[in-house]
């Protein structure tokens, strides 16, 4: 017998990598039980989710659903999308009433909503995961309609309503595998265009995101100068601002785009400049990887990076420059004092620790397959 398992999730990477990480574990673990899986992943029909899933080739079954957003503010699109909503709970109802899944797996993003609640109304089980230090609105909808509701952070339980805490479980992160088995000189490898190479400076490691961070990439080019008198650069610039950053030299290496070798640059680098989305977070974490955050800000978001960003700061993990601070002067000192070695080892340890234990994506696969043994 084979049992079938949906993903729900999408819109974004973040909602989709670590889903995919654990539908991988997922798939290993019945693998070794000599059990037969099969995924289905339930993503946006209208997006780049299908492009991601298909890619990875760990779902069996892309399922292209309508996808609304709810917005926290006016807008005429409200009125148009609450439509898509309804049209993504009528597809997700007919779509799981055909495929019978022993449960439904929301890895996040508002496509994860119709599925989520369509399930519910066929009593299928439904597990959700927020990675984010605070929860979202899909994860505050979904929720309602959940049997265990898993969380990065022990802290984040406290932001569920009382009713609910006792469903969740603090399961960490999770990130792709090939984090685990990053290597070092597999990093250097690639950024040497595989020579032997020892950089003569720290690595600094800047991820501007797939598509692009414009304030980091400005923060960069306006000063690499500056920059490259003292480390490496590695500047992951993303598509829309490849473009706008300067060409390769000695000391300086961009790119549009990592994602098969991020795992053996980031162990290669000494320092990361990012965002503090929740998944760049946690890869810098498994990597033990010192990082200055730079989180997104502003009435375009609901502040979750800021959040996030605040937590690891409090460890002793990272230095953060929020809003107005996100200024070269105050980048500046926090790469000075990651100048010095120790300085590096401690905070990397420190971060290294927020990530200790059973790898996240394992630990979540696991609570999924004892509720299949169940059935």
């Amino acid at each position: 017998m084979t049992e079938k398992i949906v993903f729900a999730g999408g819109g974004t990477g973040g909602h989709i990598y670590p889903g995919l990480a654990v539908a991988d574990e997922l798939k290993k673990i019945a693998e070794k039980n000599n059990r037969k899986i099969k995924i289905y992943w339930f993503g946006n029909s209208g997006g780049m989710d299908r492009k991601l899933v298909e890619k990875s080739g760990i779902a069996d079954v892309f399922c292209g659903i309508p996808s609304g957003k709810l917005r926290r503010y006016f807008s005429i699109k409200n009125f148009f999308d609450f439509f898509k909503i309804l049209a993504g709970i009528f597809v997700s109802f007919f779509q799981l009433l055909f495929i019978r899944p022993s449960l439904v797996f929301s890895k996040g993003g508002f496509v994860s909503v119709p599925p989520c609640f369509a399930a519910w109304i066929l009593r299928i089980p439904v597990f959700t995961h927020e990675c984010d230090f605070t929860p979202g609105l899909a994860t505050k909808i979904n929720s309602r309609f959940a049997a265990k509701i898993l969380v990065s952070y022990p802290e984040t339980v406290k932001f569920l309503p009382k009713n609910r805490q006792a469903r969740a479980v603090v399961s960490g992160n999770p990130v792709r595998p090939a984090f685990y088995e990053a290597d070092a000189g597999r990093g250097r490898e690639f950024l040497s265009g595989n020579k032997e190479w020892v950089p003569s400076k720290p690595v600094l490691l800047v991820l501007g995101g797939s598509l692009g961070a414009r304030q980091l990439n400005e923060l960069v080019v306006q000063n690499l100068s500056w920059l490259t008198e003292r480390f490496i650069v590695v500047h992951q610039c993303g598509a829309k601002d490849a473009s706008f950053v300067p060409e390769r030299s000695d000391c300086y290496f961009p790119y549009p785009f990592i994602y098969e070798q991020m795992p053996d640059v980031i162990a290669c680098a000494d320092v990361v400049l990012s965002r503090a989305g929740a998944s760049t977070v946690w890869e810098s974490a498994v990597e033990g990887k010192p990082s200055v955050l730079v989180p997104l800000c502003g009435s375009g978001t609901r502040g979750d990076q800021v959040d996030n960003a605040g937590f690891f700061a409090s460890r002793g993990a990272a230095f953060v420059l929020n809003g107005e601070e996100a200024v070269f002067e105050k980048l500046r000192d926090c790469l000075e004092r990651l100048l010095d070695e120790k300085t590096r080892l401690e905070m990397g340890q420190k971060m290294a620790e927020l990530a200790a234990g059973k790898r996240s994506s394992l630990k979540i696969a696991e609570i999924i397959g004892d509720v299949i043994n169940a059935f």
